[in-house]
């Protein structure tokens, strides 16, 4: 078995971090999103890996690199346009040589992996298996209805009106013979080639499609606010690590992990919170749920359940709070007169400014 890697996407409900940034190499937890999916394929026993791209393809590449680092063998596929999944299926067609595949969605969090999920499929090789996790509002999402026995009967790619509200994780297991399947199909009225599309096709062709439920957390990261949830959620289960540095007048209580060269002066970090490689703190109260990334300068400031990326500096600003900032970010306090709040913000920016401020 194979693995195939969607990291095409042009991440816009991401924007502006997106506009210079690959959606699948935000950081959750100060590793990127899409480590998570590499790292998961690799602990299920695979090995071979196509990683499909876009736009964002020197990024990816300079991150990923050809795979070693994290123990796989990656490939990169070149998809022109984004055309759908099952263009993108198409499209690593070649790459992925006749043989069967888990395809992965890049920007997708799941807990506890998939090689349960990956020894089923083996054992059983439906021609399709799904995973599902029911959610409460499954419009967003494509939905499957399932017959008693847990064969998947319909698919709906984000239906007004939904069959069911069992939303398809973003990871999908097939024999070769989904390739056929997808070549049949016509694109969606949104243009693209739909994987539910191709799938419902392998049921009417009569194969058989099965599914199995996630009955942990699956996170979508799409948005700003699911990413920050996404944060929340495994820095919960992180471990108290602390390799920097932390002075007599700072305090460090809960589960922290605190990289080589992180120094923390006259600071309170309470976790779970990560703190980047080389980042200094000064005068600083980080709350939980926060991660801080790399060569980032905090200086007389207050931060909870955030994201910081790498070397942001920020100084004299009262609380920031369920905030995301991108790659040298600057957020400073003046006393100059008269007094205004001053902003350069790129396209799709937001911002919110706390009343009295």
């Amino acid at each position: 078995m194979k693995a195939l890697v969607l990291a095409g996407g042009a991440g816009t409900r991401l924007r502006p971090i997106t506009y210079t940034s690959a959606k699948q190499l935000v950081p959750v937890a100060n590793k990127p999103i899409l480590f998570y999916g590499l790292e998961q394929i690799r602990d299920a026993g695979i090995n071979d890996v196509a990683i499909v791209v876009g736009d964002t393809h020197a990024e990816i590449e300079a991150a990923v690199g050809d795979g070693s680092a994290l123990g796989i063998d990656v490939t990169y596929v070149h998809q022109d346009q984004p055309l759908g999944l099952a263009h993108a299926l198409l499209a690593a067609e070649s790459a992925l040589g006749g043989d069967d595949v888990v395809m992965f969605l890049g920007d997708n969090l799941i807990e506890g992996g998939i090689d349960e999920v990956v020894r089923r499929f083996v054992a059983e090789r439906p021609a399709a298996q799904l995973l599902l996790k029911q959610v409460e509002d499954p419009s967003r999402f494509g939905v499957a209805v399932l017959d008693g026995d847990g064969t998947v009967e319909r698919l709906v790619e984000k239906p007004s009106e939904p069959p069911s509200d069992l939303a398809l994780v973003g990871v999908y297991l097939f024999t070769p013979a989904i390739f056929d399947a997808a070549r049949a199909i016509k694109p969606s009225w949104r243009g693209e080639l739909e994987i539910t599309d191709a799938i419902q096709r392998l049921v009417d062709d009569g194969r058989r499609v099965t599914a199995s439920t996630v009955d942990g957390w699956w996170l979508d990261t799409g948005k700003k606010d699911d990413l920050l949830e996404a944060n929340r959620t495994v820095l919960a289960g992180i471990d108290r690590r602390i390799d920097g540095e932390v002075d007599a007048s700072s305090a460090v209580v809960g589960n922290v992990v605190l990289e080589v060269g992180a120094s923390l002066i006259n600071t309170s970090v309470r976790g779970p919170a990560v703190i980047g490689a080389n980042t200094v703190l000064e005068d600083v109260h980080v709350g939980p749920f926060s991660s801080i990334a790399a060569d980032c300068r905090l200086t007389r400031c207050e931060l909870e359940y955030s994201v910081v990326m790498e070397r942001c500096d920020i100084r004299d600003v009262p609380r920031l709070e369920g905030s995301l900032l991108g790659r040298e970010v600057s957020v400073s306090r003046t006393e100059r007169r008269p007094a205004a709040h001053r902003l350069l913000l790129g396209d799709h920016s937001q911002v919110e400014i706390a009343g009295g401020s």
